[in-house]
C-alpha cells in the first residue's frame, strides 16, 4: 500500500471521500460472498475490502494535523476488543450469549457518555432497509415502537408507514429484514435467468 501510494499517480490524489463509493461496494461484495459466494470469493473479497483500510490509513497518515497509521488503527481496534470482552480479557464472567452482550453492551454504553439520544452513532449512510431496522432496534429503547401490523399503502408516505411497519415485525420475530430481501431478491434474479433461457 505504501508503495501504491508514493508511486502511483492516481492513488496519490484519492482522498477519504474519495473512497467512499469503493469502500460501499467492496462491503456489498464481501456479503455477497458470505451469502452465496464459494470459498475462494469470500478469501479474494475480504482481500479487497483490507485494501480498503489499508487505503484509508495510508491516506491518514500523511495527514499533517492528526496523522495516524495502520499500527494506530490495529491498536486503537484491540484496545476496544479488550474493554468489550471482559469476560476473556478480565475476571467477568460469561457463560452464555446474552451474558456476553450484557458485557459488551456496558463497555460500549461506558465508551459512549458523550452521546445524548440513543439514535447518536447510527450511520446514516447505511441502506434505508438497514437504516430503518436499526432506527426501530434503537426507537424502542426510547419507549417508541412503530405500527407491528402494515396496512396496504394507498400513497407513497402510506407505503413508508407500511415498510416501516413490516421491519418492526421482522425485528419482533428477531428476522434480518435487509437480510431477507436480499435473499428474495436473489430467487427473483434466478426467476428472470430461467424465464430469459426458456424465452
Amino acid at each position: 500500500m505504501r508503495q501504491v501510494r508514493e508511486r502511483c499517480v492516481w492513488s496519490q490524489r484519492i482522498t477519504h471521500r474519495d473512497l467512499v463509493p469503493y469502500l460501499i461496494e467492496e462491503s456489498h461484495e464481501v456479503i455477497d460472498a458470505v451469502e452465496s459466494g464459494t470459498r475462494a470469493d469470500l478469501r479474494e473479497e475480504l482481500g479487497d475490502l483490507l485494501w480498503q483500510v489499508l487505503f484509508h490509513a495510508a491516506i491518514a497518515a500523511q495527514d499533517p494535523d492528526d496523522p495516524f497509521d495502520i499500527d494506530d488503527v490495529a491498536e486503537t481496534l484491540t484496545e476496544k476488543m479488550v474493554r468489550r470482552h471482559p469476560h476473556v480479557f478480565a475476571g467477568e464472567v460469561a457463560t452464555t450469549p446474552e451474558e456476553v452482550l450484557v458485557h459488551w453492551n456496558a463497555a460500549k454504553a461506558a465508551e459512549k457518555r458523550t452521546r445524548t439520544s440513543v439514535l447518536d452513532g447510527v450511520p446514516r449512510g447505511m441502506p434505508a432497509l438497514a437504516l430503518a431496522q436499526k432506527l426501530v432496534g434503537r426507537a424502542a429503547g426510547a419507549g417508541i415502537v412503530p405500527q407491528a401490523e402494515p396496512a396496504a399503502p394507498a400513497s407513497e408516505a402510506e407505503l413508508g408507514d407500511a415498510l416501516l411497519a413490516l421491519v418492526a415485525m421482522a425485528r419482533t420475530e428477531g428476522w434480518d429484514a435487509e437480510r431477507a430481501l436480499r435473499e428474495r431478491l436473489r430467487m427473483l434474479e434466478d426467476e428472470v435467468r430461467v424465464a430469459e433461457a426458456a424465452s
